[in-house]
């Protein structure tokens, strides 16, 4: 683990009650992976399930760690990004409450300030939700 939940919000620019990632586990040029804990009173969690778009934030949030981790001591503050599109969206399940899930976030091309993505959630070794995701970064 190389950033711990209680310093999380030292690397990414959100804030509760919209935080989606406890840890950042790995971050490196080629892939960034993350956990985060479900509660019960999480905003995107609806019917004892974290929402799809939780899943699609979470990603998001994972990226902006693993930049944010990379970029440290270059800048004073964590850059703001943004998800640009989603696509190659497949849900197979989502996690209920109380649930760990384990992301992996894979960026595959640059163009400027402009990153493409490949996300994935896990819940004890099943895959929840594989995407792709165009984040722009400020």
């Amino acid at each position: 683990m190389i950033i711990k939940k209680e310093d999380i919000t030292n690397f990414i620019p959100h804030r509760a009650p919209f935080l989606m990632i406890d840890n950042l586990i790995l971050a490196n040029a080629e892939r960034f992976e993350s956990d985060f804990f479900i509660e019960d009173d999480n905003v995107l969690v609806h019917s004892g399930h974290f929402e799809e778009s939780g899943l699609i934030e979470n990603i998001a949030q994972t990226c902006a760690a693993g930049f944010g981790f990379l970029d440290h001591g270059k800048d004073e503050t964590p850059k703001i990004g943004f998800i640009g599109a989603v696509s190659k969206l497949e849900v197979f399940e989502l996690p209920p409450v109380h649930s760990k899930i384990d992301t992996v976030a894979t960026p595959t091309h640059q163009l400027g300030n402009i990153f493409l993505v490949k996300g994935e959630n896990y819940c004890n070794g099943r895959k929840l939700l594989e995407c792709e995701i165009k984040i722009v970064v400020t």
